[in-house]
């Protein structure tokens, strides 16, 4: 653990959101940034319904109805982690700020990164992953519902076009900067 994470867990732990469209490398950089911090992880993509997923499988984008109970189910692992007074890393496109928002109401200690990408490099990374429910044809449906978090408050906006060993450190450091609670 470097001297950043070691700062983060001194202090109280932050409850950090990996956002971004598909492809950006939320599961990587989520999973790096948990392991550098030893917080636990949680990968969004597990708290879909099947119904979700049967509907990305079938290159159906979802709907803001389709989403909240999604949003809803990461927002109680969020609440469980804001309980236990435990750290925390969760993957979650969170396209939106009303979804942002919503899961702003689970924890005070609430944190976002964002992954930002070009549609291009999305795109390419999509169509390189093996066994996976979301297809490249749904990549222009993400940026269309994509509302960057600009002016938000406690965001991190990292470039993933960087190498992933990078993006978390970088992440480590502004996390350890920014006073949680």
């Amino acid at each position: 653990m470097d001297r950043e994470a070691k700062s983060i867990s001194g202090n109280q732990l932050p409850i950090v959101v990996v956002m971004g469209v598909s492809g950006s490398g939320k599961t990587v950089i989520g999973s790096g940034l948990a392991e550098a911090l030893g917080m636990d992880f949680a990968e969004g993509d597990n708290f879909h319904p099947p119904a979700n997923v049967s509907r990305m499988s079938a290159g159906m984008p979802l709907r803001d109805e389709d989403r909240w109970g999604w949003l809803d189910a990461i927002a109680i692992e969020i609440a469980n982690a804001e309980a236990k007074r435990r750290g925390l890393v969760v993957t979650c496109s969170a396209l939106k700020r009303i979804y942002r928002d919503r899961l702003r109401l689970a924890s005070r200690r609430l944190r976002f990164v964002y992954l930002e990408i070009s549609r291009d490099a999305a795109a390419e990374r999509v169509a390189a992953r093996k066994n996976h429910f979301m297809p490249a044809s749904l990549i222009d449906s993400q940026f269309a519902d994509l509302q960057p978090p600009t002016g938000e408050e406690h965001v991190v906006v990292l470039d993933a076009s960087r190498p992933p060993a990078e993006l978390v450190a970088t992440a480590v450091k502004a996390l350890s900067k920014a006073p949680v609670g």
